[in-house]
């Protein structure tokens, strides 16, 4: 197990200090490591349309966008701080490989022109609208420790829709941030990984003591040994060295004197 207590929800388990559950879905496609740029490592998809580029001590620690061809600048761009959990992370990624893989280009669709479509499993969860300004949408988890944030109008503001989770501050808030084009699919599926009732598993003293106080922490129990079966038992018992006997070999015909037969009476003459 890698970690010794789980942590639920899994939006408060802030970063275990790598990428690889972020990574996991496009393990098989092109990984590029670079020397210089703010990224030690890009993997791309084969055709190069889409990246996702991994900064390692950055603040901003992901930037993943799509293209429409290997040369062109991006459609959107998702930006992942570096509290961000890389299960989050690796929901994106999951759909963004099986949206390349369908061969649709889906994840260069236009976005929906309802707010309400990226939202959609956060909505299901009873995630509740908060106070917002003129032209933003804002909900809410139950537990107030996570929320998203929407652009719908206003010019004034930044674009696109913001993913968040965790107390303000560096270290303990997460957030995922999308541009405005990003196709809303992607960014529910993104959503739908809040929603994961599925704990995340963290060292104890690594985890920030701000979230370990928010989050409901389980120990990681590791699974009993099975038992034993007869069969499995078996080899174990070894081999029983052989019992001397002493009695006639089957294919003897000779006698031992424990074994003579009674004397015979004398003939009558």
């Amino acid at each position: 197990m890698d970690g010794d207590v789980y942590v639920t929800p899994r939006y408060l388990a802030g970063t275990p200090g790598h990428g690889d559950p972020g990574f996991a879905p496009v393990a098989h496609w092109p990984h590029h490591h670079l020397d210089e740029g703010p990224h030690q490592l890009v993997v791309t998809s084969p055709d190069h349309r889409i990246r996702i580029g991994w900064a390692g001590d950055d603040y901003d620690l992901w930037t993943i966008s799509a293209a429409p061809d290997a040369v062109s600048g991006p459609a959107w761009t998702a930006i992942v701080n570096e509290s961000t959990p890389p299960e989050l992370v690796a929901a994106l990624t999951t759909a963004l490989a099986k949206d390349w893989a369908d061969g649709q280009d889906r994840f260069l669709a236009a976005p929906s022109a309802y707010w309400a479509d990226s939202v959609k499993p956060l909505v299901a969860a009873g995630w509740k609208r908060t106070g917002a300004e003129l032209g933003t949408m804002e909900l809410a988890a139950a537990d107030r420790n996570a929320g998203v944030y929407i652009n719908c109008s206003r010019r004034d503001l930044e674009d696109g829709t913001q993913l968040w989770a965790g107390p303000p501050g560096r270290g303990t808030r997460a957030e995922i941030t999308f541009s405005s084009r990003t196709p809303s699919h992607l960014i529910a599926a993104t959503a739908a990984a809040f929603t994961d009732p599925t704990p995340a598993a963290r060292w104890r003293e690594s985890l920030h003591p701000q979230l370990a106080a928010l989050a409901q922490l389980a120990p990681v129990v590791p699974p009993r040994p099975a038992v034993p079966t007869p069969r499995d038992l078996r080899p174990r018992l070894g081999v029983r060295p052989p019992v001397p006997v002493t009695g006639i070999p089957r294919w003897s015909t000779a006698t031992t004197p424990s074994a003579a037969l009674p004397a015979r009476p004398a003939a009558r003459r």
